[in-house]
C-alpha cells in the first residue's frame, strides 16, 4: 500500500471522527415574538408549543422588570414543582400549582429566577403576560421534560420591538 493511499485512510478515519464530534447537539429554542418554544435535534425541530413569555418586550435588565432573558444559557436543575405556590399580586393570595409540574430553571446572570415551566393560568399560553418566565401548558410540559436534561443549552431569541 503506497503513503497516499495510508494517507487518504489516516484523512477519511479523522473526517470520520470530526463528523461524529461536529454532530448538532440538542437545543431548546425560545421564539419569543412567534410566542413558541422548540426542540431541535440534528438540525430537526422534534418538539413545539406555544408558550407565554414576560409581559414587556426587550431583555431582562432586573428582577421584577417583567422581561423575559435574551441570549443562550444552560439548563441549571430540573426541579419538580407541583406543589410549589406563589402569589401573582392580584389579590388572590398564593396559588397552588402556580408552576405546574416541573420548573427548567435557566443559569442567567444576575438571577436564578428564571425557568421554563407549567401553569395554573393556562389562558394565557400564546400572551405576553409573565414575569419573566417562559410559561407552558402543562401536558406540552411533562412532554418537553423527556427531551431535556441539565447542561442543555437554550437559546431565547430577541424581541423585535423594545419597552
Amino acid at each position: 500500500m503506497g503513503i497516499k493511499v495510508k494517507i487518504l485512510i489516516l484523512l477519511s478515519i479523522a473526517c470520520l471522527w470530526w463528523g461524529l464530534l461536529a454532530k448538532a447537539e440538542r437545543t431548546v429554542v425560545v421564539d419569543k415574538p412567534r410566542l413558541e418554544l422548540y426542540v431541535m435535534d440534528d438540525g430537526k425541530k422534534i418538539f413545539s408549543a406555544p408558550v407565554c413569555v414576560g409581559k414587556r418586550h426587550g431583555n431582562k435588565k432586573r428582577k421584577g422588570d417583567m422581561k423575559t432573558p435574551e441570549g443562550t444559557f444552560p439548563i441549571s436543575m430540573i426541579q419538580k414543582s407541583s406543589s410549589w405556590k406563589h402569589d401573582f399580586g392580584d389579590g388572590h393570595g398564593q396559588r397552588a400549582g402556580a408552576y405546574g409540574p416541573w420548573f427548567i430553571r435557566l443559569k442567567v446572570p444576575g438571577t436564578n429566577h428564571i425557568g421554563i415551566h407549567g401553569t395554573c393560568f393556562p389562558l394565557s399560553i400564546g400572551t405576553r403576560d409573565s414575569e419573566g418566565c417562559v410559561r407552558m401548558y402543562n401536558d406540552d410540559l411533562e412532554d418537553l421534560k423527556k427531551l431535556v436534561k441539565v447542561g442543555m443549552k437554550v437559546t431565547i431569541l430577541p424581541d423585535k420591538k423594545k419597552d
